[in-house]
């Protein structure tokens, strides 16, 4: 039987792209462990649109 774990899939959202209008939005899915890390997920990943490395913030 598989336990109940404190990981949760979360949406990260480019932070740079929602402040400069360019159309589209980048996106990615990853997992993070709420017991662990119970604040807002922040990584740097590549942006397609902005064709360059930016903040991606953890979204609700």
């Amino acid at each position: 039987m598989a336990k109940k774990g404190n990981r949760v899939q979360v949406i990260l959202e480019c932070t740079e792209q929602r402040e400069s209008g360019v159309p589209g939005m980048s996106r990615y899915i990853t997992t993070k462990n709420k017991k662990n890390t119970p604040e807002r997920l922040e990584r740097k990943k590549y942006n397609p649109y902005l064709k360059r490395v930016t903040v991606h913030r953890e979204i609700k």
